[in-house]
This record gives structure tokens, C-alpha cells and sequence, in this order.
């Protein structure tokens, strides 16, 4: 019965670009560079006959993706070695690769976005360093029996969460887009798929070949800030575009995009981290919102979905859809048509914690994942699917299932070449991402052309480097910012009513513009975007020297989308 409502929304609601409703209708993702002949043949068949021959070690090893302690492969500081000891029984994140017979390893910042917490540690420091450790990293994996039988055509998979936006892993020395939701507001698919090629390509240059991005979550609820301005926006086909086009983008230059979180994230008020969000509406609401932009992404050949720690109630109430093989399987493979690797959500998060490790991993693994994110407990994870394998519990054959997706990955992967890292940060580079924050700018209150601000300005707000960013950027269109003139208060992530200006003239808004509803200033902007490209992009706009064109995603409480009509 839910099976046959499912297919019928499915072919009702989810009219986003698949050729039909057919159990089977979406072809294997392709990816925009053909592979050099000889490279590849068949990766898929190929990468059957390698699963099949691999050991119950080796095939529980490429299913497993933990952290490592360290900035370098084979030489890390005591303190990394003592905790990898601690960790794993191992000193280094090579040594860890080798012991475990690893499939792919997360890169991890600890602070300084939403999700940082549930990082133990910091790992990326500089794309120099990043480099040098995913280098060593791919030579640890060379030396595994799987590589060995690929005839070294089998990378590790090397993931990161690197959204752009408040969730960026890898910072210093990087080119830093906006937030999605600057995307959203600049609706230019486009130049998101040109964006993107170019975040991609910096990854690749560093080293990093799977990025857990893009978020396809349908922020519906006002207000929300769960999922926030990883959103691109309120609108499920606004959305869908723009998911697509970042997948293009990625996978162009040989980035295995992620689309997350499955079956969506955005019309939640909890924190999966915490707690188990509840979607407790029907199916034809998630067919209609929160599905969309996931079918989008599979149309456009994501590699990876995330499955997300949610309670579908619709369906099926009261287990995390990361371990339900009604969301996995019936619904995300038998009629999505979802035919690559599906990698949880980290499985240290608090719902996936309602079993033990070893337990929760062989569950998550028969539920549908092929791929399991930060295992809180590496060594139970291995020791509970080992076991499992062993008594029959979980047939052999599923595990070579997964592998199976995992390594027709990899080899897809094996026919990028790695571009040099003179390419991070070039002009060209910069050129995009200020193209994207000079879109993205929306007036929601105010004028939209000329001088915003006249004589001089006094920036209040934010964050001492964000000020510095915006007096530098208007100085250079003529207006000198100081302790005096026409107040500017910067409003960003994670600020709340007391963190308003009731006297500012202009309040510019960098994060989700939800706030800005309260704001009582003659001029109002939405940027999106907290870095230098932003108030650049702010700046030109203040001067008079940039129309707004932007248009904001989602709707923010007694302001249209856009005060500009060309908006």
C-alpha cells in the first residue's frame, strides 16, 4: 500500500525532469569528462568483480568513513598520536588506513560553523598542508588489497563537508562562495554551475574528491535556522535549479557531489544532531516540497544522497529514515531511481546513538546505506559487521552491494587527473565568487538605485573583520568610514533581536534574512554572504555603483521579496 502511494505521488508531484515514473527510469550518473580509454572499462561491472573477490575485511573497510587525528599522513604531533591511539590502537591517519582496510576517511574542522561540534578535531589548516595529507593518505590506500587488485585505479574516497556558506570545512587560502541562499537569491543556475565547477576544481587541487554538498532541504518553516542559509530557498523548483546546477558543477571537474539531507531537512525546528527531528506531515506534502529538488539532483547525476536522521511519519513513524529501508530502498532506489551511494549522516549524531555502535552500523547497513559517516566507535563498527557478516545476519551479499557502488565510484573518480595548486585563489577564481555576491544583493527596504549613503558611514556590527571588509570595499568607491556619519550595522549568523540598531540607517543582513523582518531602518539589505566578496558586493550597492538585483529566497515577515521591481 505505501509502495503503490508512493509511486503514484512520485509520478504526480515530482515533475522535475525524469524521463518517467518506471521502477529503473534514471541511468547511471555520468560525468561531464569521459575517462581516458583504456582507464575504465565498464567501472561498474568492473567493480563487481573486484567487490566479489575482496575479504570480509576488505569489504567492511570500504563501507567505513571515520576521522583521523592530524595534519600530515605519516608524521602527526603526540597529541594527534595519543589521540589516534586512543581512537583507533594506530598513531597516524596512514596508519589508521592501513589497519582498518579504509574505504574513505572526512576531512574536519572543530569550530567555527553549525556543525563544527561534532568534530573532535581541526585537520585542515592550509590548501598546502591539505594537499601534502591527502596525498599520503592516497598512498596508505594504494597499499590495501583492493587497491592492489585495481591495479592502483582505486582512490580512496576523501570527503568534506564544504557547503560554502556557515558550513565550510576548508577557509584559509580557499576561494569562499556565499551561502546557498545567496545563490537562491541571484537565480542564475548558470553561474551556480560555473561556481561550483570552480569550488570543485579547488577541491580536486587539494586532494579532496567527495564533498557533502549540495544541501537540497526545502526550508519552508519561517524562521527556521536548523538548516538556515544552507538552503537555497522556500521554493521547491527554485530550489531544484539550483541543486542541479552545483551537481553539474562539481562532478564537471570530478567531485562526487552529495545531495543531503534525505528526505529533507528543511521543514524541521530540531536539530538532527541533538535530537530526532519529526516530519510529521503526509506524503503528498513531502512529494510536493521536500522531494523535488532530490529528484533534481539524482536527474542530474549526484553520486551520493545522504540519508538524514528524520522521522517520516508518513512513512515510517518512529525510525530514523537513516535506518529505514522504506525510505532507502523503497522510496530513494525503487522510485527515485537512485542508483549510487547512499552515506549516512554521521552516526556519532544523537538519533543514530539509540544503539551501540557495532549494532547501529550493521542496522544502518541493512536499512540501505552503503556508506557509514563518523562511526562514534570505529573499532565496534568493523568488530559489529564482522560479526554480522559472520553469523549470516547480514548476507555477504548485500556488503558486496554496497562495495560494489563504492568502488564504481572510485574508478570514476580514478579518471580525473588532479589539477595543480597554483589554480586555488586565482583571479579568475575570485572573479566568480564576486559575481555571485554582487547578484545575490536584495534591497527589502529602501531605494533602489543612487547613493544609499551619503558623506560618510559608521559601520556597527558584526565582526571586526567583516567591518574592515566593508570599510575597505567603501573607501574604494569614496566613503570613508569611521566613528562618524550614516550608521551601517551588520547583522549575521546567529544574531537575535538584541543584536539589532534601532537608530542605524541601514541594516545589512549576511545570513538568512528572518530577522530583518524586525528591523526598523530606512534601508534594509540582504547579502547572504559574511565574506569579503559580500560587503564588496554591499559596498557597490551603498555607493550606487551597483543596481540590486537580488531576489530573496525565502520570505521574511512584513517585507516582499524585493523592494526593486527588477528584482
Amino acid at each position: 500500500m505505501l509502495s503503490r502511494l508512493i509511486s503514484l505521488l512520485m509520478c504526480s508531484v515530482l515533475v522535475v525532469g525524469l524521463a518517467g515514473c518506471a521502477r529503473g527510469s534514471v541511468s547511471e550518473a555520468r560525468w561531464s569528462k569521459a575517462p581516458e580509454p583504456g582507464r575504465i572499462a565498464d567501472p561498474a561491472a568492473r567493480a563487481a568483480a573486484l567487490a566479489t573477490g575482496l575479504s570480509d575485511e576488505d569489504l567492511v573497510g570500504q563501507v567505513l568513513m571515520p576521522f583521523a587525528y592530524g595534519t600530515h599522513a605519516a608524521k602527526v604531533a603526540e597529541p594527534a598520536a595519543s589521540a589516534n591511539r586512543s581512537a583507533y590502537g594506530v598513531a597516524t591517519p596512514a596508519e589508521l588506513v592501513r589497519r582498518y582496510r579504509l574505504g574513505g576517511l572526512i576531512l574536519v574542522r572543530q569550530a567555527g560553523d553549525p556543525t563544527g561540534a561534532t568534530n573532535p578535531t581541526t585537520n585542515v589548516e592550509s590548501p598546502q598542508q591539505v594537499r601534502r595529507l591527502t596525498d599520503g593518505l592516497q598512498r596508505a590506500a594504494g597499499s590495501l588489497p583492493a587497491a592492489q587488485a585495481a591495479g592502483g585505479q582505486l582512490p580512496l574516497l576523501i570527503g568534506t563537508d564544504q557547503e560554502h556558506g556557515v558550513v565550510t570545512r576548508i577557509r584559509e587560502g580557499m576561494t569562499l562562495l556565499p551561502t546557498a541562499m545567496a545563490f537562491g537569491a541571484a537565480a542564475d543556475p548558470d553561474l551556480t554551475e560555473r561556481a561550483w565547477r570552480m569550488a570543485g576544481t579547488e577541491l580536486a587541487t587539494i586532494g579532496v574528491n567527495v564533498d557533502f554538498a549540495p544541501d537540497a532541504d526545502v526550508i519552508r518553516r519561517s524562521g527556521n535556522l536548523v538548516i538556515g542559509s544552507r538552503s537555497y530557498g522556500s521554493d521547491p523548483k527554485r530550489v531544484s535549479k539550483q541543486v542541479s546546477a552545483a551537481v553539474r558543477g562539481l562532478q564537471g571537474v570530478g567531485v562526487a557531489a552529495t545531495l543531503k539531507h534525505f528526505p529533507g531537512h528543511g521543514q524541521t525546528s530540531t536539530d538532527s544532531h541533538q535530537a530526532l527531528p519529526v516530519l510529521g506531515y503526509d506524503m503528498d506534502r513531502l512529494g510536493r516540497v521536500d522531494l523535488p529538488p532530490f529528484q533534481a539532483g539524482i536527474a542530474a547525476g549526484a553520486e551520493l544522497v545522504m540519508s538524514g536522521h528524520l522521522d517520516a511519519r508518513a512513512i515510517a513513524p518512529g525510525t530514523p529514515a537513516s535506518f529505514s529501508r522504506k525510505v532507502l530502498v523503497d522510496l530513494l532506489r525503487d522510485r527515485l531511481g537512485f542508483r549510487g551511494v547512499v552515506v549516512s549522516d554521521g552516526m556519532g549524531m544523537a538519533p543514530a546513538r539509540a544503539w551501540p555502535p557495532g549494532e547501529a552500523a550493521v542496522r544502518a547497513i541493512l536499512a540501505g546505506n552503503d556508506l557509514l559517516l563518523l562511526p562514534p566507535n570505529l573499532a565496534a563498527a568493523q568488530r559489529g559487521l564482522l560479526q554480522a557478516l559472520d553469523s549470516g545476519r547480514l548476507p555477504r551479499k548485500r556488503m558486496e552491494q554496497a562495495v560494489t557502488r563504492i568502488l564504481t565510484l572510485k574508478l570514476k573518480l580514478a579518471a580525473y587527473d588532479q589539477p595543480a595548486l597554483s589554480t586555488i585563489d586565482s583571479p579568475e577564481h575570485r572573479g566568480v565568487a564576486q559575481a555571485i555576491a554582487a547578484k545575490a544583493v536584495t534591497v527589502l527596504r529602501g531605494d533602489c538605485s543612487g547613493r544609499l549613503v551619503s558623506g560618510a558611514a559608521r559601520i556597527t556590527g558584526g565582526t571586526s573583520e567583516q567591518r574592515g571588509w566593508l570599510t575597505e570595499a567603501l573607501r574604494e568607491h569614496g566613503i570613508l568610514a569611521g566613528a562618524t556619519g550614516t550608521q551601517v550595522h551588520l547583522t549575521g549568523y546567529g544574531d537575535g533581536p538584541a543584536d539589532l540598531s534601532p537608530r542605524a540607517a541601514v541594516t545589512v543582513g549576511m545570513d538568512v534574512p528572518y530577522l530583518l523582518g524586525q528591523v526598523k531602518s530606512a534601508t534594509v539589505l540582504a547579502a547572504f554572504g559574511a565574506n569579503q566578496y559580500a560587503m564588496r558586493a554591499v559596498a557597490a550597492v551603498l555607493a550606487g555603483t551597483a543596481k540590486p538585483t537580488g531576489r530573496s529566497p525565502v520570505p521574511v515577515d512584513g517585507m516582499p521579496r524585493t523592494a526593486c521591481s527588477a528584482g
